[in-house]
């Protein structure tokens, strides 16, 4: 099975930065062939171009006043300046690629240049909610989700007629989004609409990225809007059992991933999406509980965790540098991009970045890359590409204790990449703060047949087993404090 690399890009800063660095413009269609170069050779399958869509000033208006929102934006940027305020890139106002990035014509002349470096193309898919600047407000407002009257989280719009009050879109667990308008998903023609959207963004990219996909199922949908209740007629079946074959009918490799929480991955899985996103395994992570990962990624199905997005940081996620020590990040880098599943990783955390920038800015703090990181990654993804991880048929292992009354197997974490006939790779990692000991069983065929050396890709260790002792005994692994290593099997 295919498991892709992703690199999420936000595109706004990127394309900024580019500018200055260069000293002249830089849209899509000008970028410097070193970056896909760049890409190609860390092995990255697919580039995720975060935020082409433009924003109105309908929606950047209304987020502005916000005091704890511009306290945020005075933490990342102090000198920021509003012309550095484009506005929520998840507040759409038109699915056109956005006139200071190139337009439509240059996405197109950068995705056949990502095509011919062998990369594939994502793109944003908002389907909860539009910016308040959207055409549809005032075009076809019966596809939102209508109140009343004057109400908390809702506001007016004229329409041809007179006027109405649409509700913002919203989260349950939070307040609303009040630059977005919030659509309308019990109603059969709002759903053709965002279909017919969805497939228009398709033709422009390989893949997209769903936010917030959870929030249209139906029963969380009825749940969050039933003190609304819509008077058109209910329709049928989910929203994403309906889109993603309208998409992949005719694009069968197509990419579908969801953004997506609260227990509901495997849900949407079988709706159709190829990778959810895997926050518990995320939490677990940053928030230094081993037991918990390890606990997590043997109870999960192997198909889950083959349709799993894994990740240290995103766009809404701090910065993996700021929360967590060196040889702390370094195991839970190997671990993300050492599982089956989609890896994504992030702009800025291949050279340590530690400061967020809020997605609605379209400049960023400028930052010295942590050699010791940049390194690391370097390596990382340098031997990813020379071995199997990624490209093989993966198996989490079961750790065992190495010996009785020593708990610490349960701060392992071991996969086992194989691909026939005797290619085998072993990513394993000590989570905790302490030495660690397990032992595990290996499930190659033929185990016992030949003697084996392992070594380390990425140090300096070597070992000799012998087959029968790896077939009867486990592998007998004892790791530093927050290790990761990279083992090769080579019959000998």
């Amino acid at each position: 099975m295919f498991h892709p690399l992703v690199y999420e890009i936000n595109t706004r800063c990127w394309i900024r930065g580019l500018s200055a660095q260069f000293g002249r413009p830089v849209t899509l269609g000008s970028v410097p062939e070193a970056e896909f170069e760049r890409w190609q050779k860390l092995g990255f399958t697919h580039i995720w171009l975060m935020g082409v869509w433009p924003t109105g000033p309908r929606s950047r208006a209304a987020a502005l006043p916000n005091p704890a929102f511009r306290h945020a934006l005075d933490n990342s940027l102090p000198d920021w300046q509003e012309e550095d305020f484009n506005g929520s890139p998840f507040a759409v106002a038109d699915c056109t690629v956005a006139r200071e990035l190139g337009g439509e014509h240059e996405l197109k002349r950068f995705r056949r240049k990502l095509h011919a470096y062998g990369l594939r193309l994502l793109l944003d898919f908002v389907p909860n909610h539009l910016g308040l600047d959207y055409p549809w407000i005032a075009e076809r407002p019966e596809l939102f989700v209508q109140v009343p009257g004057p109400a908390p989280e809702a506001f007016f719009t004229a329409t041809k007629s007179d006027g109405l009050w649409l509700a913002h879109g919203k989260d349950p667990n939070f307040h609303a989004w009040i630059d977005t308008a919030q659509l309308d998903y019990r109603r059969a023609d709002t759903r053709a609409a965002m279909i017919e959207l969805l497939q228009s963004i398709a033709a422009r990219c390989d893949g997209v990225r769903c936010d917030m996909a959870m929030l249209l199922l139906k029963e969380v949908f009825a749940r969050t809007w039933t003190n609304f209740p819509c008077a058109a007629t209910a329709a049928e079946g989910e929203f994403w059992a309906d889109a993603i074959p309208a998409v992949k009918g005719s694009q069968p490799d197509f990419l579908f991933l969801g953004e997506a929480y609260w227990d509901l991955e495997a849900r949407l899985q079988s709706l159709g999406f190829d990778y959810t996103y895997d926050k518990r395994l995320y939490d677990y992570l940053v928030g230094k509980e081993p037991a918990r990962v390890q606990h997590h990624l043997l109870s999960a199905t192997p198909e889950f965790l083959r349709h799993s997005a894994l990740f240290l940081e995103n766009h809404d996620e701090p910065r993996v540098a700021s929360i967590l020590s060196l040889p702390e990040h370094r195991a839970a880098a190997l671990l993300t991009v050492g599982l089956p599943g989609l890896r994504l990783l992030h702009e800025g955390q291949l050279t340590g970045a530690r400061i967020r920038a809020p997605v609605q800015l379209s400049r960023r703090a400028e930052e010295s890359p942590q050699p010791d990181i940049e390194a690391f990654y370097r390596e990382l993804l340098a031997t990813l590409n020379s071995s199997v991880v990624g490209r093989g048929t993966a198996e989490v292992l079961q750790p065992r204790p190495a010996w009785p009354d020593n708990p610490t197997a349960q701060n392992f974490v071991v996969v086992q990449w194989h691909s026939p006939p005797d290619s085998v790779d072993l990513v394993v990692v000590n989570l905790a703060p302490h030495r660690g000991q397990c032992r595990v069983t290996l499930t190659v065929d033929g185990l016992a047949r030949h003697d084996w050396l392992m070594k380390d890709w990425l140090g300096s260790e070597e070992y000799k087993h012998q087959g029968k002792d790896l077939q009867n005994q486990g592998l007998y692994l004892d790791l530093p404090e927050h290790g990761a290593q990279l083992f090769r099997l080579a019959p000998i």
